[in-house]
């Protein structure tokens, strides 16, 4: 557990990412990321490919230890922590691509997501995530694999769900999916952050992240290019143009 002394200014009941820097290989691939998730509400991140947003995931979830910076929840800097740790503390990661175990099915795949809890809890969590997705009622013993890539996207979420994170982090929601099974997952996410969950949604798809957000942030050349409201860039598409490509590293809007 980190010794550190919390900033003056941290709010406890967020989690709170500062001067976060991921390096891949001897390059630093994001330049000091701070963001701010608070519960019960949905925060974006965008940027196009290889703005550092799944860097930034990475180490936020504990997959990569950043090379410099700090994770604060609960007024402890969760970085050093490993990826279980971080989980049990309440910050659960869907990661990119609809991963699920293919060979398990999909009760057995929330089971092992539930491997902290005790039986009688993780099938209270299972009975009660599942109403998220009544389609997955009456898949719960069907392989994983056999699913559509919308209904694996809907047990990644499940999955993630079962230990009743505080914090829940996706990384590109759309990925791979057709428009008809994003729109399914919209109220979804939207119920998910009204039971009082942050949401930290890491998405390319911008009019979906508009819609969905209530505070965004966005990643260009490994920097936060644009800290604000989403409606500012929904009514100004010259500011989420500049956001996306500033003119320089060192340019910002809306901070």
């Amino acid at each position: 557990m980190s010794a550190k002394i919390p900033p003056a200014n941290l709010r406890h009941d967020r989690l709170e990412i500062k001067n976060l820097v991921m390096v891949r290989g001897t390059k630093p691939v994001t330049q000091a990321i701070e963001l701010s998730i608070a519960p019960a509400s949905i925060t974006a991140l965008m940027g196009a490919n290889g703005a550092g947003k799944t860097s930034t995931v990475l180490g936020i979830s504990g997959v990569i230890e950043p090379a410099f910076g700090e994770i604060w929840l609960d007024g402890v800097d969760m970085v050093g922590m490993d990826a279980d740790e971080i989980r049990r503390r309440g910050v659960a990661t869907v990661p990119e691509g609809h991963q699920v175990l293919r060979e398990l099915t999909v009760r057995d795949n929330l089971l092992v997501a539930g491997g902290s809890l005790s039986r009688g809890e993780v099938n209270a969590s299972i009975e009660r995530t599942v109403e998220l997705f009544p389609e997955l009622k009456e898949k719960l013993q069907q392989a994983a694999g056999d699913l559509s890539g919308g209904q694996q996207q809907m047990v990644a979420i499940a999955q993630a769900l079962i230990v009743t994170p505080r914090f829940l982090v996706i990384d590109e929601l759309s990925f791979g999916l057709a428009p008809t099974i994003v729109a399914r997952l919209v109220p979804v996410i939207r119920r998910i952050a009204a039971s009082g969950i942050g949401v930290l949604l890491i998405e390319q798809f911008t009019q979906l992240a508009l819609a969905l957000a209530h505070h965004v942030y966005v990643m260009s050349r490994g920097s936060v290019s644009y800290d604000g409201e989403p409606g500012k860039l929904r009514d100004d598409p010259d500011i989420l143009h500049r956001a996306y490509f500033p003119v320089s590293g060192r340019e910002s809007v809306g901070l």
